[in-house]
């Protein structure tokens, strides 16, 4: 089994995190923006999702309210 060595296993550590190609601040921004209106855009759909879904089972069950 091999020996655990901190030193070396951080040493690895930067290592590795220098290989990442980090993004951009003006990507960042982009891609938190799409984040933010891709939520807007799912919630929308499922509120209208539900809604055509309630009036459905309101009407197969004979609901009136």
């Amino acid at each position: 089994m091999a020996k655990f060595s901190p030193f070396r296993f951080l040493q690895d550590v930067r290592s590795e995190t220098a290989k990442v190609t980090w993004p951009s601040r003006r990507e960042t921004a982009i891609t938190t923006l799409m984040v933010f209106i891709m939520v807007a855009v799912a919630s929308v759909f499922f509120l209208l999702a539900d809604q055509v879904i309630r009036l459905v089972v309101t009407f197969l069950l004979g609901i009136n309210t």
